[in-house]
């Protein structure tokens, strides 16, 4: 795998590249540049279409561009973050206003048009549909896979050789794939690398080859250059733990005067104690012995960095066998937890009655996204 430069500006257009296969079965959608700054997906996506251009393939591989007008900048974003716009409520209100009012910014515009895309995709997938957001990261470190929590996401994203990391899309709102499982798809974001490291291209092109062998657009064994991708990922784990949870974001905003400690890599382990970042406020110390993730090396961003854990292989096939029994039902027979109506998949706690009920019982059967609201505690898990 060799580097190649990075796409420039007049190549970049919203569907770069399609293969067909003569005979149905899976489509597989990589998009890169969501953030504009990171074309590293881009690269990587193109040198796998041509690489599988002449095999025999079932069902689609379809690559989009992201954020078209951030990445002919070559910055994260114009307006706002196009990663943190994937709500309901805001596509309904952009599809009801339409692409020519006035009022949209950029990323509003570059959002209808990849969301038709998506959509027009899957409208014409002939199996299973398979997402894969391609990213890169400010700080420097080992490739790693973000999910949200779903059994089949599970199963799809443990063929792949890298840390895989629970709880990370369910801690922000807004996120391109998590809104893409909610929509029937099965996804997951890979984190390359950092933004200029050509290494973070050659990971990405095996995270996405391995992805398509995975998904069945090819024959396990086909492309000898599988076997390759496998070893370059497992030598990039070098001793991490193979899965990881988040348990904590620390968010910012500008008025924060937010600064990184300088030197950590993704993925770090951090000691009780040790100094992270500071901010107006002072220092941001680590709350117990733990692992950064996405420390934030650049301007703009609303993540400070994520703190995270190893997750044990106990912890890991107690939860898939409790989520396979299906207990959920049950979960709300608990003394103050009730099922919101609305929203089947989404618990209200009441923490008066329930507040000595650890998260990690509700993290277990999938509930990974907890917000407070009203003096109530919400926990919600994807579909699925």
């Amino acid at each position: 795998m060799s580097h190649e430069d990075a796409p420039k500006p007049f190549e970049i257009s919203r569907k770069i590249g399609h293969l067909h296969g003569k005979r149905p079965g899976p489509t597989v959608i990589a998009i890169g540049g969501i953030h504009g700054n990171e074309t590293a997906g881009i690269v990587a996506g193109r040198r796998v279409l041509e690489r599988l251009a002449h095999e025999e393939l079932r069902g689609d591989l379809v690559l989009f561009g992201g954020n078209l007008a951030a990445m002919r900048k070559n910055v994260r974003y114009v307006a706002k973050d196009m990663n943190r716009v994937w709500v309901d409520a805001h596509i309904h209100d952009l599809e009801a206003r339409g692409h020519d009012e006035p009022s949209l910014d950029s990323e509003d515009r570059e959002q209808l048009e990849l969301l038709s895309a998506i959509r027009g995709a899957i409208d014409e997938a002939r199996g299973p549909v398979f997402l894969i957001d391609l990213h890169t990261t400010s700080a420097h470190g080992v490739p790693f896979v973000i999910f949200g929590d779903t059994l089949p996401q599970r199963h799809f994203v443990s063929e792949l050789p890298v840390p895989i990391i629970f709880g990370l899309e369910e801690q922000v709102d807004g996120v391109l794939s998590e809104y893409w499982t909610r929509h029937g798809c099965v996804t997951f974001t890979i984190e390359g690398g950092q933004h200029d490291d050509p290494g973070s291209i050659d990971n990405l092109e095996a995270v996405l080859l391995l992805a398509a062998q995975a998904a069945g657009i090819f024959r396990a064994g086909q492309i000898p250059e599988t076997r390759t991708a496998f070893a370059l990922l497992e030598s990039r784990r070098g001793n991490l733990p193979r899965v990881m949870e988040v348990v904590r974001r620390h968010a910012i905003a500008e008025s924060d005067a937010f600064v990184m400690e300088p030197g950590f890599r993704n993925l770090d382990h951090a000691k009780e104690g040790q100094l992270l970042a500071r901010d107006k406020r002072g220092e941001i110390r680590a709350p117990a012995n733990g692992l950064v993730l996405l420390p934030l090396y650049q301007g703009l961003g609303s993540d400070g960095f994520f703190w995270g854990r190893a997750v044990s292989t106990a912890r890991l096939v107690a939860s898939e066998a409790l989520r396979s029994l299906d207990l959920d039902r049950f979960i709300d027979w608990l003394p103050g937890v009730a099922r919101d109506r609305e929203r089947p998949t989404r618990l209200v706690i009441d923490t008066k009655i329930a507040r000595f009920y650890p998260l990690d019982v509700f993290h277990t059967l999938g509930y990974r996204r907890v917000r407070e609201r009203d003096g109530e505690l919400t926990v919600e898990r994807q579909p699925g």
